[in-house]
């Protein structure tokens, strides 16, 4: 796996070298529209107690169709709050899709790349390869989009992410 991935206790990081500068990277978070390339749409009030609105729609992520099981994510909404913000450095927002979290970006220059860095907690045991696959994949689509290829395809990534994180969790 190209990723560093670790898990302890109830908290999931992952961090990747990616193209910089900074602020390219910072972009494809704040922007709502390259946002949504690799992660999720929607509009972000870029402030502490700001509201974000994340709006899934993995057809906009690769060519790949979306697979019968995850159809019902396609469309769906959910919001949170942003709870730090560090231009370009920091970005962090608490959500709750069946259990509250805290997502936490963090990018560190590093020579002419970023150090990309999401911690999400709590991640529940039984969650962990899911979530694990999942951040991976994303993060994959914005190494590719950051390198201006065209992105993989996602959810076949995604398939094989979740065999080798349900093994090493």
């Amino acid at each position: 796996m190209s990723d560093h991935a670790s898990a302890t206790g109830n908290t999931l990081r992952i961090e990747r070298r990616l193209p910089g500068p900074i602020e390219r990277v910072w972009a494809y978070l704040v922007d709502p529209q390259k946002r949504a390339l690799w992660w999720v749409g929607g509009p972000w009030d870029l402030r502490p107690g700001g509201e974000t609105v994340c709006e899934w729609d993995h057809t906009r992520r690769s060519d790949e169709p979306t697979p019968e099981a995850w159809k019902s994510f396609d469309g769906m909404t959910t919001t949170g709050t942003i709870t730090r913000i560090d231009p370009p450095r920091l970005l962090a927002y608490r959500g709750d899709m069946g259990g509250e979290f805290e997502v936490t970006f963090e990018l560190r220059p590093d020579g002419d790349d970023v150090i990309f860095t999401i911690t999400q907690a709590p991640v529940a045991d039984a969650g962990k390869a899911g979530f694990a696959s999942g951040w991976h994949a994303y993060v994959d689509i914005l190494e590719d989009r950051v390198r201006n290829v065209k992105p993989r395809a996602f959810w076949t990534n995604f398939g094989r992410l979740e065999k080798e994180y349900a093994e090493r969790f």
